[in-house]
């Protein structure tokens, strides 16, 4: 039997990820540290484990866990614990499985497109360099203490994931509400670009790496077409059959969220080049018809 253990397992993503394994008679840990609660809302059949030194090995680890870059204000004291909170788990957990007496087989380790910080048009493969900016910096940081797990043969692929869509959880789901209310519109310019991707493939293209052995490095887990925020929201209110009345200006936005409104007023216009090359297709490659997918009914 194939063992996964994965950290973040309790967050949008990785619950998706957790039932793709479970279901395919993988035995899986999911690291946590408040195993009671996690074990209320993992899918039945997971290991919940508190210290990471404690889990048995696996075959395949998925380091998805951070503090959520969208959920709050950005002071000064919390981004240093989303910097923390990425490096701390990230560097305990290489040094973990590498001492293994049999180590892992592949490291698949969370990253973002906000690597390649605010590039405007260009397009962006994992060749393009990082940033200078806050979420670039801590993305290069993240990178490099999964690259720690290297030095004991163990395969990495780092994951630069965009917007994922799903219906459940997520940013769709907070974008939903307010154009249900006809409040929806978009921010800024709206030229700004969104790398998004359906959850569906998100969990395919982490799969995908983990079943491969000749993928490592970089990968840009994003569909091939980006869009802008203006076409993304225009393309939500024609899913929803709801007007796209409301208009956020930048300085409003601003005042609303902070400095983490630089996150929703320039974007990555990034295409997953590497894992297309490595034979990877996508199920979902049109917005229109992943917000379908997602939405349809509503």
């Amino acid at each position: 039997m194939n063992k996964a253990l994965v950290t973040g397992g309790t967050g949008f993503i990785g619950r998706h990820l957790c039932q793709s394994l479970l279901a395919d008679g993988w035995a899986v840990q999911v690291i946590t540290r408040d195993t009671a609660a996690a074990a209320k809302i993992l899918p039945a059949g997971l290991v919940p484990v508190a210290d990471i030194k404690a889990a048995a090995p696996a075959d395949a680890v998925i380091n998805l866990a951070g503090e959520n870059l969208a959920d709050g204000r950005w002071t000064e004291a919390r981004k240093r614990e989303m910097r923390e909170s990425r490096l701390r788990i990230t560097r305990e957990l290489t040094e973990t499985i590498g001492n293994w007496e049999t180590p892992s087989q592949v490291l698949i380790s969370g990253s973002a497109v906000g690597y390649y910080g605010a590039r405007g048009d260009d397009v962006l493969d994992e060749n393009e360099s990082p940033g200078d900016e806050f979420q670039s910096e801590l993305c290069v940081a993240w990178e490099q203490a999964a690259r720690r797990a290297e030095a004991a043969g163990i395969r990495v692929c780092r994951i630069r994931t965009g917007i994922v869509l799903g219906a459940d959880n997520g940013a769709l789901a907070q974008m939903v509400t307010p154009f249900k209310f006809g409040l929806g519109g978009h921010f800024g310019t709206g030229n700004q670009y969104m790398p998004w991707i359906h959850i569906r493939d998100e969990v395919r293209a982490i799969r995908f790496l983990i079943d491969n052995p000749d993928c490592s490095g970089a990968f840009n887990l994003t569909a091939p077409e980006p869009a802008t925020n203006r076409e993304f929201t225009a393309t939500l209110a024609r899913v929803l059959h709801r007007p796209k009345f409301a208009w956020v200006p930048g300085p409003a936005l601003k005042l609303m969220v902070g400095e983490m409104a630089h996150l929703l007023l320039t974007g990555q216009r990034a295409i997953p080049s590497a894992l297309e090359k490595a034979g990877f297709h996508f199920e979902f490659t049109r917005l229109q018809s992943a917000l379908e997918n997602l939405l349809g009914g509503r």
